[in-house]
C-alpha cells in the first residue's frame, strides 16, 4: 500500500534539491550579469554548462516532489 504522506527524509530531500535548483539558477544569473557585450566561444561554452546543471538539478527536484508526493498534473491539453 502507498504511504499517503511523505517521510521526513522526503521532504528534506525535496528541500535539498530545490536548495541546489536554487543555487543553479543562481549561478546561471550571475553569468549573466557579468557576460561581455560580445560572448567569446568561453562564454558560450559556460553558459552551456551552467544551463545543464540547472536542467538537472530541475529534474532532481521534480522527482523529488513526486517521491514526496507533490504530483501534479500534466499542464498540456
Amino acid at each position: 500500500m502507498t504511504d499517503l504522506y511523505p517521510t521526513g527524509d522526503e521532504r528534506e530531500l525535496l528541500r535539498q534539491a530545490a536548495a541546489a535548483h536554487t543555487a543553479a539558477a543562481r549561478d546561471v544569473e550571475a553569468f549573466l550579469r557579468r557576460l561581455p557585450e560580445v560572448p567569446d566561444p568561453a562564454d558560450v561554452t559556460e553558459y552551456a554548462t551552467l544551463l545543464s546543471r540547472e536542467e538537472r538539478t530541475l529534474a532532481d527536484r521534480q522527482a523529488a516532489a513526486t517521491a514526496a508526493g507533490l504530483q501534479l498534473p500534466s499542464l498540456e491539453s
